[in-house]
């Protein structure tokens, strides 16, 4: 019996938050704009691809895009409607498969192997949903087509923006030989210059490495960086993914020195996080601390306990824990962050007390 071949859409929209701007004030048409906060801890968001022109990307601190671009326009971001747009996108998914896995408000992975509407092929079909997309929100996105979701998604870069590639079966291989590892998606950029200091550049040179020799590096990432290496991705489109983490982080105007202006902070960000865990019906058992200095080095801490937190409190409390063997700080603190992951449903929670009565 012959294997299906699975026909997997990575579907990213060009330059998200910065574009709903754009569309929503025509004055920032043809515009170099970002998304953000205009002072001097302020982070983009999104830039648009006239500011990309000037080496504005997001993640760049809001005073460096400033030095590249000058002239540009910063607008301050919307999520509320950004996450409307974003139901709209997805309900255009919807009419073609159930199976959708969100990686985020702007892109999203679709297994059409087997369509609700009848289409030829997955090409097709990544047509009809660009073409939708632009008539019902007035914005572009692109799309990359192939048989696994890692190529799908090198794929919906390759013709950015409002493009749109395909990576057949019989090209995989040959695809991936020639791309740098730091642009596959799951290597990030430790991890590549590890594969750096190894002789390790290209696909090819990750194909040459034996199972064996990648586990003694990478230990249980190597399965997956061999299988890449090879055009070979088993993961499958998962709909329902549960959420792994909840978290809050704050960059502060005011950099922190005392442990009580540090002890406020951490308990204001407890209260986010357990808002967050809340109206998701949600909690969990590890808890993590992160620090970033004045410097930009930063420290993380995490503590995980026997018992899921139960409240506010416990959290903040815990938090707190983890700050104390860094105090005094060695430095004034610009960011702080507190996650809360091992999350747990109220359905986790009772069937792990069931199973400690029984062991």
């Amino acid at each position: 019996m012959t294997a299906v071949v699975r026909r997997i859409i990575h579907i990213d929209m060009d330059a998200f938050y910065a574009s709903v701007e754009q569309r929503d004030n025509p004055a920032l048409k043809g515009q170099p704009v970002a998304v953000g906060r205009c002072q001097e801890r302020g982070v983009v968001a999104a830039a648009s691809y006239e500011a990309r022109k000037f080496g504005v990307r997001s993640a760049m601190p809001s005073v460096q895009a400033q030095r590249k671009c000058p002239h540009l326009i910063f607008m301050p971001p919307r999520f509320d409607v950004y996450r409307a747009v974003s139901a709209q996108i997805h309900a255009i998914f919807a009419r073609y498969t159930p199976l959708i896995q969100p990686l985020s408000l702007d892109e999203a992975y679709l297994d059409v192997t087997h369509p609700l509407l009848p289409r030829p092929s997955a090409t097709a079909i990544a047509e009809e949903i660009r073409a939708a997309i632009l008539r019902e929100t007035g914005l572009t996105a692109s799309a990359g087509v192939s048989y696994n979701k890692f190529l799908a998604k090198l794929a919906s870069d390759y013709r950015k923006p409002n493009g749109q590639f395909v990576i057949p079966p019989n090209r995989g291989e040959e695809f991936v030989a020639s791309l740098p590892v730091n642009a596959f998606h799951g290597v990030g950029p430790a991890t590549a210059r590890r594969m750096h200091t190894l002789g390790i550049h290209t696909g090819a040179d990750l194909r040459r490495f034996s199972l064996d020799i990648l586990r003694q590096h990478f230990g249980k990432a190597s399965a997956f960086y061999y299988g890449i290496a090879r055009g070979k991705d088993d993961r499958p489109v998962e709909p329902n993914r549960p959420r792994k983490s909840l978290g809050k982080e704050v960059t502060f105007e005011q950099d922190l020195r005392t442990p009580a202006e540090l002890h406020t902070a951490l308990r204001e960000l407890a209260s986010k996080v357990w808002t967050g865990c809340q109206k998701r019906n949600l909690t969990g058992r590890t808890i993590t601390l992160k620090l970033r200095y004045t410097d930009f080095n930063q420290c993380t801490r995490s503590l995980s306990l026997a018992d899921p937190v139960q409240d506010q409190e416990i959290l903040a409390e815990m938090a707190c824990r983890l700050l104390a063997p860094l105090l005094p700080v060695r430095a004034p603190v610009r960011l702080l962050s507190v996650t809360l992951s091992t999350l747990l449903s109220p359905q986790d929670q009772e069937a792990t007390t069931q199973l400690s009565l029984l062991s």
